[in-house]
């Protein structure tokens, strides 16, 4: 197999890494957790569907992405309460993945993708992309998966029947449709029950939350404090048949966003003072 054919990263050669330097391949890393999903999802479920997602993605545009291996474990503090999460302190993650951009981009790649898969993760992967472009001459994007889903205003008609707000958050319909497809055996069925966060049982107009829209004050407070399960959804309506059609969506879409990306004009900044600074700060230059 040729560089130009190759889109996981970690199977290349140095050589073979030139090569897709010059061809402008788009590297592509994914980033989730380890931690509690319910009684009826394993840990790893958010490094689990950015991985599948960004690899899929990659796979369906070879010449243009590669798929570097998963960040695995992320921030998880609040969620601490609940055996088997595992975090890693925000600082320390965002250095971790700004290593791996800034390494990328020193070799040569001048875009970059984010691709999260864990909700508390999602300013960090901001943060990440922010400064890989400050810090270096590289571009860089970040998304959280499902963001992509709503690329296409209507397409949760296709799938979603759990309530909104809440019926889509942590473990509730779209992660466990999501499994179900991914990684079936992984399920626990005998034990999917659905929980609505007690955030979203307290009819407030400013605070609640939804994979896909949250109210205008931000609360994130120990998962103990409005889940008893850990459970944030209605699990029970998840199926296979929704993850097959969730899963071929975001791909299709990220696919997409490749090609658009692969071409996209980078502007060079300028400074605009008039006078030369007087210290050096980390910003390309034309």
């Amino acid at each position: 197999m040729s560089s130009a054919d190759t889109y996981k990263f970690d199977e290349l050669t140095w050589p073979e890494v030139n090569e897709c330097v010059e061809m402008g391949k788009i590297p592509i890393l994914p980033t989730g957790s380890v931690e509690q999903h319910g009684h009826h999802l394993p840990l790893k479920v958010d490094h689990l569907c950015a991985n599948a997602v960004a690899t899929e993605a990659a796979h369906l545009k070879p010449s243009k992405a590669l798929v570097l291996p998963p960040v695995t474990y992320g921030y998880v503090h609040h969620v601490m309460d609940f055996p088997g999460s595992l975090n890693i302190h925000y600082e320390h993650f965002i250095q971790y993945c700004l290593d791996i951009t800034k390494s990328l981009a020193y070799h040569g790649f001048k875009k970059i993708i984010l691709v999260n898969g864990h909700g508390s993760n999602h300013n960090l992967v901001d943060m990440v992309a922010r400064r890989t472009i400050v810090e270096t001459d590289a571009s860089c994007v970040f998304c959280s998966w499902w963001q992509l889903l709503k690329v296409n205003p209507d397409f949760d008609k296709q799938w979603r029947e759990s309530v909104f707000p809440g019926g889509c958050s942590h473990a509730g319909e779209l992660e466990t449709s999501m499994l179900m497809h991914l990684d079936p055996d992984s399920v626990r069925t005998d034990k999917v029950k659905s929980e609505i966060a007690r955030t979203n049982k307290r009819g407030s107009k400013f605070v609640w939350t939804d994979l896909f829209a949250k109210g205008a004050m931000g609360l994130i407070e120990w998962t103990s404090q409005y889940s008893d399960s850990g459970v944030m959804g209605e699990a029970e309506k998840a199926t296979a048949e929704k993850g097959r059609i969730v899963f071929e969506e975001v791909t299709s879409n990220l696919a997409e966003f490749i090609d658009e990306y692969y071409d996209m004009e980078i502007e060079t900044p300028s400074r605009r003072q008039d006078k030369e600074p007087t210290f050096p700060l980390s910003f390309p230059t034309d």
